[in-house]
């Protein structure tokens, strides 16, 4: 009785990341992998970023937005995946309750204005193709001030409750996250008492940024596909077609991916505690990965940019090779 008193009133203040138990012993192993995944993440969407930035003509409103995800997939990542990392090799597995809190809002906070990104992203093809003569006045920089503050406000207010009502818990009875990182579920699946609000306000996020946006973005596409297919003919058709489909599947994969790690505790989905922390790193960086192709290689102005800058960089050093060379 003493002791599950005591117990009641003491709560942990460091926790402990079991991320893949049942490869414990190969972990150095995973560290090679997540390491050049990471590497060529940040390579690629810096060079995105360096690109959109140094080209003039790329300064519209699609191609910030698009400088903008790149900036998103730099941040998310780092602020996991090098305390992952290390984890991995040196086995520095703890931390403190308000270190947890913080990684908790920011990559929740990143990863909802990611979700933002890809709905403005979506709306303003929607209109460039279906009403083209009215796309500067509807899109334009006042436009681009206005989401931000509706982004900050709504990812800001959301994200700071989740956090808000995780803090107060007391954490009696483990202290070992089942993750790389501090998932708001993985954390609260921890506490002791009443937890209806923190899974309330889980509910909440999946509704606004997987029940809403994912909606928007989808009737989006369609519409988008529709009056390409309307006007397209041929080879037209099928490039259309693929290039929304692309599109689509990558954000659906996003979605679908993050729900699941973020309901599995919810909803008691069985999943191996391998499993929900491979999808949990793969929501990371799965997206850190693939955008810079599906927005980068294949939009045609970036690709052709990229190149150009390439081009006047090697031919530059050529020239100044030459030149020495003669005297």
């Amino acid at each position: 009785m003493l002791n599950n008193l005591l117990q009641s009133n003491s709560t942990y203040t460091t926790f402990i990341f079991i991320g893949f138990p049942e490869l414990h012993e190969y972990r150095r192993l995973l560290f090679l992998p997540f390491f050049i995944i990471y590497v060529l993440a940040l390579a690629a969407n810096s060079l995105m970023v360096y690109v959109i930035r140094k080209c003039e003509n790329l300064h519209s409103p699609m191609y910030i937005l698009i400088c903008s995800l790149a900036v998103v997939n730099i941040i998310v990542p780092t602020v996991i995946v090098p305390n992952m990392l290390f984890s991995f090799l040196f086995d520095w597995n703890e931390i403190s309750l308000e270190g947890c809190l913080t990684q908790m809002f920011f990559t929740h906070f990143f990863s909802s204005l990611e979700s933002t990104i890809l709905l403005a992203m979506a709306l303003d093809r929607l209109v460039a193709i279906c009403n083209p003569l009215h796309y500067c006045e509807i899109i334009n920089t006042s436009m681009l001030v206005k989401l931000v503050i509706l982004t900050l406000i709504r990812s800001g207010s959301i994200m700071s409750a989740l956090v808000a009502l995780a803090r107060p818990l007391k954490f009696c009875s483990s202290n070992v996250i089942s993750h790389c990182y501090c998932d708001h579920m993985a954390l609260v699946s921890l506490a002791c008492g009443d937890k209806s609000s923190n899974n309330a306000i889980g509910l909440v996020v999946i509704i606004c940024f997987v029940g809403i946006d994912i909606s928007i973005i989808a009737f989006s596409y369609v519409r988008i596909l529709s009056v390409v297919l309307r006007a397209a003919v041929g080879e037209d058709r099928w490039k259309a077609f693929h290039t929304c489909g692309t599109h689509l599947m990558v954000m659906m994969s996003f979605y679908l991916v993050g729900s699941i790690t973020f309901l599995s505790h919810n909803l008691g989905i069985p999943i191996t505690t391998d499993m929900n922390t491979f999808l949990g790193v793969l929501y990371i960086i799965f997206p850190a990965t693939i955008n810079p192709v599906i927005y980068g290689v294949r939009t045609k102005e970036i690709r052709n940019a990229a190149l150009k800058m390439f081009n006047m960089r090697t031919n530059k050093t050529f020239t100044v090779n030459v030149t020495t060379l003669k005297v």
